[in-house]
């Protein structure tokens, strides 16, 4: 956060964005210190993310295909405050594994900037790399096995920041469909949780309930290593990252066929995992139907 305020321009984003991120962080420390139940962590979590909104980090309009923009007006302020809280919870998830959590959001960050600088946005994507630069130090103590723990106060706080940085880098600078990007970036932790709710709603479970059935754990399950499974879903993020920088240069088809493939990217590794459950297969039944 120091970096940030010694390199970044002032700005009246820059105040409100500090003030989440010390919410978070206390939050953070206090869950690692006394566990924390689920509904205090999220009531900080959504006033974390009304200072940042208040303050002027809003997903004001994205663009559309054709060069058509869609104004959110008032919707802007729910909306932000549901990216900035599912993407802090989402990478939170993901923090199951030595140097999972950091890998990832490494990733996400290095692309991220890459693609702030590219639009024009050098504040950003400085921001970004100050981040990742911090995330790659931790991470060479982190790699299983870690020597150092990231906690919650790490996890929620990189989640925190990435989600910001993505409201004022992303969406307001992609010009064929901005909402696709930020997305596609943080595919790995988006999926992991959206299937977490999912998994927990058909077994009739409560949203926030914890479980063993997150990626990293179906991985482990099927038979790779603790290092496998990192190195792997590196390579996912990675993929995913790629995927983003190639829709920011893409034709509108280009970029259909690349949202089609990365859906059925998706749909496969759904299955293959079982992170929703092990008898959802539609498409792995019918491939193995197929088969003389």
């Amino acid at each position: 956060m120091f970096g940030f305020l010694i390199f970044l321009p002032e700005t009246g984003q820059l105040w409100p964005i500090m003030a989440g991120a010390s919410i978070i962080v206390t939050v953070g420390i206090l869950d690692d210190l006394m566990e924390l139940s689920a509904k205090v962590k999220f009531a900080a979590q959504i006033m974390a993310a009304i200072v940042t909104v208040l303050g002027g980090v809003q997903i004001e309009f994205i663009t559309l295909p054709f060069g058509d923009r869609v104004e959110f007006g008032y919707l802007a302020i729910p909306i932000t405050l549901l990216w900035i809280v599912g993407v802090t919870n989402a990478i939170n998830f993901i923090d199951g594994l030595d140097g999972l959590a950091a890998g990832v959001t490494s990733i996400a960050l290095l692309t991220i900037s890459g693609i702030a600088i590219s639009m024009g946005n050098a504040a950003i994507g400085l921001a970004g790399m100050l981040l990742l630069g911090s995330t790659l130090g931790f991470l060479v103590y982190n790699f299983h096995p870690a020597k150092i723990f990231m906690g919650d106060t790490g996890s929620l706080f990189l989640g925190y920041m990435v989600s910001v940085l993505a409201v004022m880098g992303l969406f307001k600078n992609v010009t064929f469909f901005s909402l696709i990007v930020p997305i596609i970036i943080l595919g790995v932790p988006i999926l992991d949780t959206l299937s977490a709710i999912v998994r927990r709603i058909r077994h009739k479970q409560p949203v926030t309930s914890p479980d063993k059935l997150h990626l990293h754990h179906c991985l482990i399950r099927l038979g790779y290593s603790h290092r496998q499974t990192v190195i792997l879903i590196y390579a996912v993020s990675s993929l995913f990252s790629i995927a983003a920088i190639l829709f920011t240069r893409a034709t509108m088809w280009g970029s259909v066929m690349l949202i089609v493939s990365l859906i059925l990217l998706v749909e496969l590794i759904v299955e293959i995992t079982g992170i929703i459950g092990e008898n959802y297969r539609p498409i792995l039944n019918i491939i193995r139907k197929s088969r003389p």
